[in-house]
């Protein structure tokens, strides 16, 4: 990667102040390039339009295509299910925790995050010390 290259970060949510929030704490800690998409349509478009995408973050409960449809739909595509994705949700409940696993999620952030966590997480997910 060279030196000024960032790597990009797809942030699906369809809650307008959790992807300025992400947003805006990936911009504040980090050298991100970031893609906003408040839907799963949004996201597919995100995925076929862009050249490179290094990790998504993809909220579970939206409303139309949730973050399972949309997970599947990524799962099937040859190059997009390289990518690695970090489930987000307000949900505590185990099988939701259990089910993002077993679709091929690297994890999950539970909302709303605390900053520090959030960074810790991803950078985690892009390998990074």
């Amino acid at each position: 990667m060279a030196e000024n290259e960032y790597e990009t970060i797809l942030i699906v949510d369809d809650d307008d102040m959790m992807l300025k929030m992400a947003e805006y704490t990936l911009n504040e800690h980090t050298r991100y390039n970031v893609i906003k998409a408040n839907s799963g349509l949004q996201c597919l478009r995100a995925l076929q339009s862009s050249e490179k995408i290094d990790l998504i973050l993809l909220d579970i409960q939206m409303p139309g295509m949730d973050g399972i449809k949309v997970m599947e739909l990524i799962q099937k595509h040859d190059y997009w299910r390289k990518i690695p994705v970090i489930f987000l949700t307000a949900s505590s409940d185990k099988n939701t925790v259990m089910k993002a696993g077993q679709m091929g999620a690297i994890g999950y952030i539970k909302k709303p995050f605390v900053p520090d966590d959030f960074i810790s997480r991803i950078e985690d997910a892009l390998g990074h010390i």
